[in-house]
Parts: structure tokens; C-alpha cells; sequence
């Protein structure tokens, strides 16, 4: 598996971060199954996995535009790091690094996301306008995989696809709670 990093910090790269409260094995392997992510991505419907490293996601954009994107897992760490990022063209890239630690508490886990994506400051005014905000939504994901994690079921509707996280959706993945 090629090694590669993010590009330096620079104003179109989004952190955050969140403790949830189960063993950081658990909180691994749950993530790196790609197949869980639509569980609790926003705007991610389907991730089909395509061979070890490579994926392709069905993302849900405004006005219910449907795209298609191949990711390529460019490094991983068991039980650390899974660095992502969309293949194609390298100027229209978006990076992903997923940070697993111990967390402070006995049996919890800090989830770290770097995420870098393309065009820089013009790139985040354009989404701006067609209401996407790369740093609220990184903040909303991280806060649903903990709930997904810790409870099995997603309350937190913020930057998502209208509908993808009603009641009757959630209850059906009541039991990923107990991973």
C-alpha cells in the first residue's frame, strides 16, 4: 500500500475530533469497514468495495444529484490511522486522515478527522453557497459515528441528506450498538 500525507495546513483543511466511549479496537474496525460509513456520512448512500484499497462511493449532493466517487485507502495503521483520499484528477483531490488514540477515560477512544479538500478558499465559498460547510459537517459525522457506536442509532440529522436518518432507518441499526 502506497504511503503518502496530507498536504501542510492550509485554510481548505478541516479538524475535529470526538471521544466515544468503547474500546479503540472496536471503534478500528467498525470505521474501516467501509460498508458502515453510510450509517452515519451524511451524504454518503452506498460504499461498494471494489478490491482491498479501493471503493466507490455513491454521495448524495444538493438537489438530490447522485456522484460517484473511487476512494483509495493510501495508508493505514491498525488501530491508529486511515488515510483516504478520492482518486482522478489531482486538483480536484480530497484528502482524509482518521486518528484513532486511546482515549483519556479507561475503554474510550479519540477519533481524530483531518480532511483536505480542493480549490482552497474559493472551493469553500462555492460550497457555502449551495449550503455545504466541510468543517460542520466533519463535526456532524464524528458526532453520529459516536452516537452509531454508543447507541446503535443516529438522532443527529445535521448536514445530512433530508430523510437518510428518520426514525424507522435508525431503529433498524439498533443493534451496532454492541459491535
Amino acid at each position: 500500500m502506497q504511503m503518502t500525507s496530507l498536504p501542510p495546513h492550509e485554510v481548505n483543511q478541516v479538524e475535529s475530533s470526538v471521544t466515544i466511549q468503547r474500546p479503540l479496537s472496536e471503534v478500528f474496525s467498525f470505521y474501516r469497514n467501509f460498508g458502515n460509513l453510510p450509517l452515519f456520512l451524511g451524504d454518503v448512500m452506498a460504499i461498494q468495495q471494489i478490491d482491498q484499497v479501493h471503493s466507490r462511493w455513491t454521495i448524495q449532493g444538493p438537489l438530490g444529484i447522485r456522484v460517484h466517487w473511487t476512494i483509495k485507502v493510501t495508508e493505514e495503521r491498525a488501530n491508529e490511522l486511515i488515510r483516504y483520499e478520492t482518486t482522478g484528477s489531482p486538483r480536484l483531490r480530497t484528502y482524509w486522515e482518521i486518528h484513532f488514540f486511546f482515549g483519556s477515560q479507561a475503554g474510550a477512544t479519540e477519533v481524530r478527522e483531518v480532511m483536505r479538500a480542493p480549490f482552497g478558499r474559493l472551493g469553500r465559498a462555492a460550497l457555502a453557497l449551495i449550503g455545504k460547510y466541510p468543517a460542520e459537517e466533519v463535526h456532524a459525522n464524528l458526532h453520529r459515528f459516536k452516537e452509531i457506536m454508543e447507541t446503535g442509532s443516529v438522532t443527529d440529522t445535521a448536514y445530512s441528506v433530508a430523510g437518510k436518518f428518520a426514525r424507522g432507518l435508525a431503529n433498524k441499526y439498533k443493534k451496532i450498538g454492541s459491535v
